[in-house]
């Protein structure tokens, strides 16, 4: 007898290799509460089961069929997951403090700067990760069976998306989330200036996470007026040159824990505002709209 909570649904198995598979798999999913019906095909790879969605769900079906050693398409998104929140663990001191520094959480930022300070505190997050995804990968293996070279062969899709999502997010935040949101931090409400001086510098950091820090630290001088970050490990800084110095800049703490390397120095004058509205004197024209009187061609 059915009744409108009844779902029927088709769940693909893999590692399925003869007949005592099938059975096996039948009777634990028949033996479920809320299972109605169970019908499993070894040629086609996949259980059909009719289920009371009241009682049980289709991922518990799922997860009695892993635990019989055999693989659902649960266990790629719980992969999955694990693998993001082991790729998430390196850089979880980093995203407190750019959001706290996007916040203006100015306590936040302090309690998160010694982290940030040690270069090791990063190597130390990086192999607690792979450390963690490896003991997963172990116990995976253990609780099959599989912990032997064949073994390890044959499960080479589970460590793949394992080590794979980890080593992605790793890459995802050192190239696109942080470059993003160091810049993001780094808007000091678009402070408009016409003279003044920028410096290029380079500084040695362990990652994209610690340029929130360099950011930040440089905010905090009087005269400094703005700062852009390229990746890797690039800034410029805009400053007032009647307010701070060069010397003022590189002499700040974070730069004795990682050293800076100053690329380029240039002054920025009243005729080099960025601005739509410029002055090209060398194609012989004025931009400023509606003319300004000067006598180039437009």
């Amino acid at each position: 007898m059915t009744n409108k909570k009844d779902v029927k649904k088709d769940i693909e198995i893999k590692g399925m290799h003869c007949s005592s598979c099938v059975k096996n798999i039948e009777n634990t999913l028949i033996n479920l509460k809320g299972v109605k019906k169970v019908k499993v095909s070894l040629e086609d790879e996949k259980a059909s089961v009719i289920f009371d969605s009241s009682k049980i769900s289709e991922d518990d079906i799922k997860k009695a069929i892993n635990k019989l050693g055999y693989k659902t398409d649960l266990a790629s998104n719980s992969n999955i997951k694990q693998g993001i929140l082991y790729g998430l663990i390196p850089h979880i001191g980093c995203i407190a403090f750019v959001l706290a520094s996007i916040l203006g959480a100015t306590f936040f930022t302090q309690f998160f700067k010694p982290l940030l300070m040690s270069r090791y505190f990063f190597y130390i997050l990086i192999l607690i990760s792979v450390i963690f995804a490896t003991i997963s990968s172990y116990f995976y293996l253990k609780k099959n069976n599989l912990i032997s070279q064949k073994g390890i062969k044959r499960s080479w899709k589970y460590l793949a998306t394992m080590y794979g999502t980890t080593i992605s997010i790793n890459l995802l935040f050192f190239l696109f989330i942080f470059p993003i949101l160091t810049n993001v931090s780094a808007q000091n409400n678009n402070i408009a200036y016409t003279t003044g001086s920028n410096i290029k510098i380079s500084v040695d950091i362990p990652c994209s996470g610690h340029a929130p820090l360099i950011v930040d630290e440089l905010k905090k001088l009087n005269g400094v007026n703005n700062v852009k970050f390229d990746f890797p490990n690039i800034f410029v800084i805009y400053y007032d040159n009647t307010k701070t110095t060069k010397q003022d800049i590189l002499s700040l703490d974070v730069f004795k824990e990682y050293p800076a390397t100053v690329i380029s120095e240039n002054d920025v004058s009243a005729s080099t505002v960025y601005s739509s509205n410029t002055l090209s004197v060398g194609s012989g024209s004025c931009g400023l709209n509606g003319g300004c009187g000067c006598g180039l061609k437009r």
